[in-house]
């Protein structure tokens, strides 16, 4: 049995993209990690965050971003398996929800602990 054809490499990063910019253009909470990451970008340029700091950030972005673009699929399956209430379903999307609440509250924090002391400092207050 031979194996499907399949698509060249520059068509899956094509269809990839594609479900990024779908995910941006649709979900509220993906346009809210895109801005939050502009501004952590902006404030990390000002306060001159160190290459460590810079690696923490990407991850924390990529994590983030990751998994909305999981919770995205994740409901538009269910959706498209179900339009009436079922428990499990609810299960699914919630649970994907709060991965990424999860992911979004511990960047918070670990932003919090990289930027507050910078920014403290940049002010003159440390």
């Amino acid at each position: 049995m031979t194996e499907p054809k399949k698509p060249p490499i520059t068509k899956s990063f094509g269809y990839a993209f594609e479900g990024i910019f779908t995910c941006i253009r649709r979900e509220r909470n993906m346009k809210i990690h895109c801005v939050m990451a502009v501004l952590v970008v902006i404030a990390g340029l000002i306060l001159g965050l160190s290459p460590i700091e810079w690696c923490i950030c990407l991850a924390l972005f990529g994590l983030v971003m990751a998994l909305e673009l999981v919770n995205t699929a994740v409901e538009s399956v269910v959706d498209l398996v179900t339009s009436e209430y079922r428990p499990l379903a609810k299960i699914a999307k919630d649970t994907a929800a709060g991965a990424v609440l999860i992911a979004a509250i511990m960047a918070a924090i670990a932003g919090l602990i990289i930027f507050v002391p910078k920014g403290l400092a940049f002010l003159g207050i440390l």
